[in-house]
């Protein structure tokens, strides 16, 4: 039965009654429908979607090369497992490498399998290439890695770890932005570090100039991998095509997932070749990673945005974002902070942000929360600076009455 045959307040009865309850709290809309920077809900309302899925849909909602590469690989094959070669997969793997640090890749379905394999890599490669007692992994409080055992672990907030005690073994936590705290932890039992290079979920929290070069000196030092999760980051978001390359250096392994493919499910682990060395044959493994279809769409994505010189136009348009919101501070005293780089942008501010999200939905703007005070801006790469400036609009009048 198709949806446009039910009304919005059954299909949302069914999801209540249908679907587990880890989504409690879900916008009350159904959409159903996108294009470029808009998507439309069940009702037949518009909306500027300033989530981008999460900070997924990079490049838009049904953008027609992606949408090409999708016809064209489901009418080729979706799926032939890691038994054989794929040439879309093998073809996405050499573009990734001659773009970035890396020297191998594993594909997987999601970020936080990436993170997993950043994970298996860097406990594997600690006893190998280390000391047998190499494994402990140094992550930082309030960031995000997923939502796996071994990634929750990771993952410096408690929240997200309530009720799924024991954590794994192996996991220390340091305040995120601190040199000293992090040199102070590393000892003989370090096989990695593990940051973001922008923290997102986290509260869009963005380092000092001194930091990532500074865990990079630690790594060196100590042997241990350096790891940077540009699940978020990475693909243009912030104004390079990966987030590390505003500070000059490079890591061991970089996890990938979210606009990869523009929404179609893929993860990607990238590592040097002395690191990948340790994942011999057998080592590690997924059946659904990197299939013709997913590596398929996701070669179209990841071309089209370094030939449209997207990252370069994410750094014009969040200066042009943040600008205009930075402007509202002098009106809008309820913003506290506004911070990011490139399209990666959140507003802090005084008083909780639910309220503002559900106010700015109201008014047609899609926004996301980081944290309880964060109000976080992803839009799609090729935002326009019309959509900024009634996102903007819209912030406006939504803060001015939270103010009063």
């Amino acid at each position: 039965m198709k949806d446009d045959k039910i009304d919005t307040k059954t299909l949302i009865e069914w999801s209540a009654t249908y679907h587990t309850p880890n989504y409690g709290g879900r916008t009350p809309i159904v959409l159903v429908r996108g294009e470029g920077t808009r998507v439309w809900d069940s009702d037949g309302r518009e909306y500027l979607d300033f989530t981008t899925g999460i900070s997924v849909t990079s490049l838009g909602h049904c953008h027609p090369v992606v949408t090409g590469a999708i016809r064209e690989a489901a009418a080729t094959v979706l799926h032939v497992s890691n038994i054989f070669h794929a040439a879309p997969q093998i073809h996405l793997a050499k573009l990734l490498v001659e773009h970035s640090f890396a020297d191998r890749v594993f594909f997987c379905n999601s970020g936080a399998e990436a993170n997993e394999a950043a994970l298996k890599l860097a406990r594997k490669y600690g006893k190998e290439k280390l000391a047998d007692d190499r494994y402990e992994i140094i992550a930082t409080n309030n960031s995000f890695h997923g939502r796996t055992l071994a990634t929750v672990t990771a993952t410096g907030q408690p929240k997200y770890q309530h009720g799924f005690e024991p954590l794994m073994p192996g996991f220390k936590h340091v305040p995120y932005n601190d040199l000293r705290a992090m040199e102070r932890a590393i000892d003989s039992h370090t096989a990695a570090i593990l940051v973001e290079p922008i923290q997102g979920e986290g509260g869009v929290h963005v380092p000092d100039d001194d930091y990532l070069p500074g865990l990079r000196k630690l790594c060196d030092e100590s042997g241990a991998l350096l790891i940077f999760d540009e699940i978020q980051t990475g693909v243009g978001r912030t104004g390079k095509l990966w987030a590390y390359e505003h500070a000059g250096v490079e890591p061991d392994v970089m996890t990938l997932a979210k606009a990869l493919a523009n929404g179609v499910p893929i993860g990607a682990m990238l590592c040097r070749s002395d690191a990948a060395s340790v994942l011999t044959a057998g080592s590690h493994g997924s059946t659904f990673g990197g299939t013709p279809f997913v590596t398929q769409v996701a070669l179209a994505t990841l071309t089209t945005v370094i030939g449209d010189k997207l990252p370069e136009r994410a750094a014009r348009m969040g200066r042009e974002l943040m600008d205009a919101l930075r402007a509202l501070q002098a009106s809008c005293p309820v913003i506290k902070q506004v911070r990011g780089r490139g399209l990666l942008v959140g507003v802090e501010l005084s008083t909780a942000a639910a309220p503002v999200l559900d106010a700015c939905r109201e008014q047609g703007l899609l926004v996301l929360s980081a944290g309880e005070k964060v109000v976080r801006l992803v839009p799609p790469l090729i935002v326009e600076s019309a959509d900024i400036r009634r996102a903007v609009d819209v912030l406006k009048t939504v803060l001015s009455k939270a103010a009063a």
